[in-house]
C-alpha cells in the first residue's frame, strides 16, 4: 500500500487552517517529502506518521512558501536519533539555498546528500523502492514537477521456469532479480518471471503554467496533485503574469493526462472559499477533489 498525505494546501503565505505547501508519501515504512513550507513539521506531527524514516526531500523550487520549513524539520529529524543519510533533490541553486538555511541547523547526526539538477528536460532516480521522475516546468524561477512511481514485482512463473529448464536451486535468486551463471549457462530473471504488472504512480505539480510536456509526464497517474492558485477563469491574466494555474487549467491537464483522480492545492491566500469554484474543475474533470491540510489517500495495486 502506498500512502499519500497533502500536508499543506496553501500558497504564498499561511492562512488560518491552511498550512503551506508540502506533501508526503509512504511505502513499506519509507517516506519521501515534496516541498517543506513553513509549518510543515507541525502538520507532520499532527499526522503522526513519524519523521525518522523520511529518506528524501524533493523541492519544486526555492520560493519561501516551499522551503522555509526545512531547517526546523532537519533539527526535528535529528532529535529522532536518525543517523542514515537524507537525500535532498532540487533545481539549480539547491546547494547554496540548503547550506544557507543550515546556518541555523549546522550540526546534524546524519549526512545530507544534495542532488542539484541543472538545465531543462527530464531526469529519473531510484531510491528505496521509489522511482522518482523529474521534469522542468514554467515558473518565475527554475522549477520542477515530480512523479513518484512504485513498481510492482512480477509473479514467479513456475511453468516458465520448468520450460526453460531452470535448476530449482536458482529459482529464489532469479525471482529476487539476480542474474546467475551456473554450469556454463547464464540465467536471467526473465526466464522465471511472468508479465509486467502495473505499479502505482503519483504526480505532483505546483507553481507552473500547464506546459504541454506535463500531459505525457503525468499520464495515467493514480493521483495527480496540482496547483489551483486561482478558482475563477477571470484570473487568467494574473495566472499568466505569475506563472500559476486556474482550477480549470489543472482539470484540463488531468483530463488530457488520463489520470484517475485530481487533488487541487496551493490556493492563493485570497481564495477564501475554494468550494465556491469547484465546478470550474469538475465540469472538465469530474473526479476532482479540493485539497485540504492532511488529506490522505491509500493506494493499492490493482488485481
Amino acid at each position: 500500500m502506498l500512502d499519500v498525505c497533502l500536508l499543506g494546501c496553501g500558497g504564498s503565505m499561511p492562512v488560518p487552517n491552511r498550512c503551506l505547501t508540502s506533501m508526503i508519501v509512504s511505502y513499506k515504512g519509507r517516506k519521501i517529502l515534496i516541498d517543506c513550507g513553513e509549518g510543515t513539521q507541525v502538520s507532520l506531527k499532527i499526522l503522526g506518521w513519524g519523521l525518522k524514516s523520511i529518506d528524501a526531500i524533493l523541492f519544486t523550487h526555492f520560493h519561501a512558501d516551499h522551503i522555509a520549513g526545512l531547517p526546523g524539520l532537519l533539527l526535528t529529524i535529528a532529535n529522532s536519533n536518525r543517523i542514515d543519510p537524507i537525500t535532498i533533490i532540487g533545481p539549480q541553486g539547491l546547494w547554496e539555498i540548503v547550506n544557507g538555511l543550515r546556518v541555523i541547523a549546522p550540526v546534524l547526526p546524519y549526512k545530507i546528500d544534495l542532488l542539484e539538477m541543472h538545465g531543462q528536460g527530464k531526469a529519473s532516480k531510484s531510491l528505496n523502492g521509489f522511482n522518482i521522475n523529474i521534469i522542468s516546468v514554467q515558473h518565475t524561477v527554475p522549477c520542477f514537477s515530480y512523479s513518484i512511481e512504485v513498481p510492482r514485482v512480477r509473479k514467479f512463473d513456475k511453468d516458465k521456469a520448468l520450460k526453460n529448464k531452470i535448476p530449482v536451486t536458482l529459482w529464489n535468486r532469479l525471482q529476487k532479480g539476480e542474474e546467475v551463471q551456473s554450469d556454463g549457462r547464464w540465467f536471467t530473471p526473465d526466464m522465471v518471471l511472468g508479465e509486467e504488472r502495473k505499479g502505482l504512480k503519483i504526480s505532483y505539480c505546483t507553481d507552473t503554467r500547464p506546459v504541454e510536456e506535463l500531459k505525457e509526464f503525468i499520464k495515467n497517474s493514480d493521483l495527480f496533485i496540482c496547483e489551483g492558485m486561482y478558482g475563477e477563469d477571470s484570473y487568467i491574466e494574473k495566472a499568466l503574469e505569475n506563472n500559476h494555474m486556474l482550477f480549470s487549467e489543472a482539470a484540463t491537464l488531468a483530463k488530457e493526462g488520463e489520470v484517475k483522480e485530481l487533488w487541487l492545492t496551493h490556493y492563493s491566500p485570497s481564495l477564501i472559499s475554494p468550494e465556491d469554484y469547484i465546478e470550474n474543475a469538475t465540469n472538465i474533470f469530474p473526479n476532482t477533489v479540493l485539497g485540504e491540510d492532511r488529506l490522505i489517500k491509500h493506494l493499492t495495486f490493482e488485481d
